[in-house]
Order: structure tokens, then sequence, then C-alpha cells
């Protein structure tokens, strides 16, 4: 397997199709909680949830040099305060398993110190255990949930000192 990481920005095409892929995902995946939320609850989470162009440093794939250069992992970092956020971590599923996902944090990480960044802070939401597997086994911890995510009964936040 020839798998390398690639800078793009966030609207490469090959990006947005992950995150579209990932979007997907988590829809079916809380679909009963935006079914029973009011009109007005879910457009509060959906603008917790969104994401401008604007405000992201960097987006990274993973791609696959032997089928095609097919995109089959990504991430970004946007600015959070004084630190940075980790956004979108996705692998699609024939991929997962084999260590993308860490590769990716590892790259966030590496990002980060390049930027004297001393801490990284992220949210997931409460029903993908694989994905606070992940997060507590790179070294996150638990932190209090915050902002816009505070809307959201299911958001699980971490963070995780660089220094």
């Amino acid at each position: 397997m020839a798998l390398r990481l690639v800078r793009v920005p966030w609207l490469d095409a090959r990006a947005v199709e992950l995150r579209h892929a990932m979007d997907d995902e988590m829809n079916a995946l809380y679909s009963d909680l935006t079914l029973s939320a009011t009109d007005e609850e879910n457009a509060e989470v959906a603008r917790a949830l969104a994401v401008e162009d604007s405000d992201i440093l960097t987006s990274i794939l993973v791609v696959d040099d032997n089928d095609d250069e097919r995109a089959v992992g990504h991430t970004a970092l946007r600015p959070y305060g004084d630190d940075l956020e980790v956004k979108k971590v996705f692998v699609t599923p024939e991929y997962r398993g084999r260590g993308i996902s860490k590769t990716l944090m590892s790259a966030v990480e590496e990002i980060a110190r390049e930027r004297g960044v001393t801490s990284l802070v992220l949210q997931t939401g409460n029903r993908q255990p694989e994905a606070i597997a992940l997060y507590i086994a790179v070294g996150y911890r638990e932190i209090p949930v915050f902002p816009p995510y505070d809307v959201m009964d299911v958001s699980v936040c971490f963070g995780k000192d660089l220094a």
C-alpha cells in the first residue's frame, strides 16, 4: 500500500467528496436526534457544525498512489483562540483499521508545532466510540465541551498539550 499525505485547500474536490461521505455517515448515525429535534434546534446544531473555507488553515488528505491517487482520509485545522481545532477526521470504510487516522492526527500535531501552537482541541459525538478510542490512544484527554458545540448534548470534546 503506497499512501501519502497531501496538504490541500479546504475546497479541493477530493476533500469535499470525503467530507460529504463523512456527513452521510454522521447523518445516519444521529438521524433519530435530527428527526426528534425542532427546526430551530436542528438549525442551531447546523450552525455549530458549520465550517467556513476562510477559517481553515489547511486540509490534509491521505491518498493511495496504488489506486489512482484516490483520497482515502481527511482532516483539517482551524484556529480556536490560541489553539488549533482538529476538524473532520475521516477515513473511508474500506481503508479503516490501517492506522490512517493515527497518521492524520500525527500530521496535524506536526503542523501545529510548525506554527508554534502548543495545544489542539477537537469535538466528536458520543455515538462514535472508534473516534473516541483513537483520540485517547494518541494522547488526547477529555475536556469540557466548548462553544459552539455546547448546544449539542452528544458532544464530547478533547484536548492535547503539545509542549
